[in-house]
């Protein structure tokens, strides 16, 4: 009845926890939601004014199918600032949130039976992009011996003929992990296009650094976005940025799949760009304080985090010792502790017997939740 890649897409099984946790919530019960990554912070003030005043002005139309000029142009200073690389406003390409430009990228490079290397743990969407433009998601596996650190040798030993891409996120959902810039330069040397998740730079800690393929090779495709570094979620604003051979057929796709991005959208992250790095400094802090409470309360009730996470706003806990599946402890957890939290299922084999907290959440909601659980974990 339905097309063959609908059946290859899985579920996101963090939103039907949480879906349940909201049903419970329906019916009178507390529910503290610790499973989903969006920022509880409002975006940017100066950004908020912009999209109000674009609105006013009536920039409601379509624009250049790559985005308004003055916002490539910033994204292009932007990446220079952060990166160290010089780049083109002519190599950016605005989308409706970071999950189009990947899209983008994959049916650019993805033919049928084509291979993309993907590390995991890996964010759920990834593998069901990949499937939906024909490709096959070949999976080289990190663990917590080696704080989810991508092995070089094993990328490169997953290389064939039908390789097309490597799709790397540094720092990663749900590990938090930042890949040291000896493995990306190692990937770079590969010769393969890498597609670079960049969402969560910005939103790191204890001194880490982010390393962008950007910097060492041409075949690099960056993607990123206002949602989560800007707490714009629902603004639904990214980009990517593409080599300049590639920017005439990601044009043409963008052109045929999307138009443009909302004119009055595109404003706003202007904005954002131009005035919101007080805002952003003032959340990472806040996030690197929440991050330290979870950690350490989490590890007080002697559950094992194999890593501090240096990035983005994720604790992948091991809980394998409840000897069970950990869609199964999820539910458990929400019905005892009522605390929703994301299944390590999600987010591939590699995460199974793990659970992923967000601290992307009040420093009170944090402290409840913990508290529950840790009243309920006896009878777990």
């Amino acid at each position: 009845m339905f097309a063959k890649r609908t059946q290859e897409v899985e579920p996101f099984l963090a939103m039907e926890v949480m879906e349940r946790g909201m049903a419970m919530a329906r019916e009178g019960i507390s529910i503290v939601q610790l499973g989903v990554g969006e920022p509880d912070f409002d975006a940017p003030p100066e950004a908020v004014r912009a999209a109000v005043d674009s609105l006013q002005s009536g920039e409601t139309h379509y624009t250049d199918s790559r985005g308004v000029f003055p916002l490539r142009e910033a994204i292009a200073k932007d990446c220079e600032a952060r990166r160290g690389v010089a780049v083109s406003p002519d190599q950016v390409v605005v989308t409706s949130g970071t999950s189009p430009a990947i899209l983008l990228c994959l049916n650019l490079l993805v033919d049928t039976g084509d291979e993309v290397i993907l590390a995991t743990p890996h964010y759920p969407c990834y593998p069901n992009m990949i499937a939906v433009c024909g490709g096959k998601p070949v999976l080289v596996p990190t663990g917590p011996e080696d704080g989810f650190v991508i092995d070089v040798s094993r990328v490169r030993a997953a290389v064939t003929p039908r390789t097309r891409a490597i799709l790397l996120a540094s720092p990663a959902n749900p590990t938090g992990a930042v890949q040291p810039q000896e493995v990306i330069e190692g990937l770079s040397e590969l010769g393969i296009p890498i597609l670079s998740d960049e969402i969560y730079d910005g939103l790191t800690y204890d001194g880490a650094r982010v390393t962008s393929p950007l910097q060492f090779t041409e075949q690099c495709y960056v993607l990123d976005g206002f949602s989560k570094r800007y707490a714009m979620t629902g603004f639904r604003l990214g980009y990517l940025i593409a080599p300049m051979i590639a920017m005439r057929p990601l044009q043409s796709l963008m052109q045929s799949f999307f138009i443009s991005t909302s004119e009055f959208v595109q404003h706003a992250g202007l904005a954002a760009l131009a005035h919101g790095a007080e805002h952003v400094e003032r959340m990472r802090q806040e996030y690197a304080a929440r991050r330290r409470i979870m950690v350490d309360e989490l590890r007080k009730m002697g559950l094992s985090i194999p890593i501090d996470p240096p990035g983005a706003f994720y604790v992948l806990v091991d809980m394998r010792h409840f000897g069970r599946d950990s869609l199964t402890l999820s539910f458990d957890i929400l019905e005892k502790a009522h605390v929703a939290l994301g299944p390590g299922r999600d987010f591939g084999e590699a995460a199974e017997g793990f659970v992923r907290f967000s601290f992307a959440t009040s420093r009170d909601q944090i402290e409840e939740g913990l508290r529950r659980l840790a009243r309920a974990l006896p009878e777990l």
